[in-house]
């Protein structure tokens, strides 16, 4: 199992258990595909370095798993076509 952090970034402008969700949905695919999730670390509202779809906020997000090395690509396709998240990343972390 290798470790992995995915990065969201979640529309601003809409509220808060819509947001919650979205990160729970997040999280619910990690498991779906045989993901541990181990923390999430909500680092709340901060401006975009540039507007994305005409917005110059959003919230961040950052959700530590556990996973076998297939599952990054299946996690990426599904919050590819989420509707609130504005961007994504998913990278894997370094065994310091």
């Amino acid at each position: 199992m290798n470790k992995y952090e995915l990065a969201l970034v979640v529309n601003a402008k809409i509220e808060d258990d819509a947001r919650t969700a979205t990160v729970e949905k997040a999280k619910e695919y990690i498991t779906r595909f045989g993901g541990t999730v181990t923390e999430v670390e909500d680092w709340g509202k901060k401006r975009l370095a540039y507007e994305v779809q005409k917005m110059r906020e959003g919230f961040y997000y950052f959700i530590q798993f556990e996973a076998e090395p297939s599952v990054p690509a299946q996690i990426e396709q599904n919050v590819r076509i989420m509707d609130n998240v504005l961007r994504f990343l998913c990278v894997k972390k370094d065994e310091a």
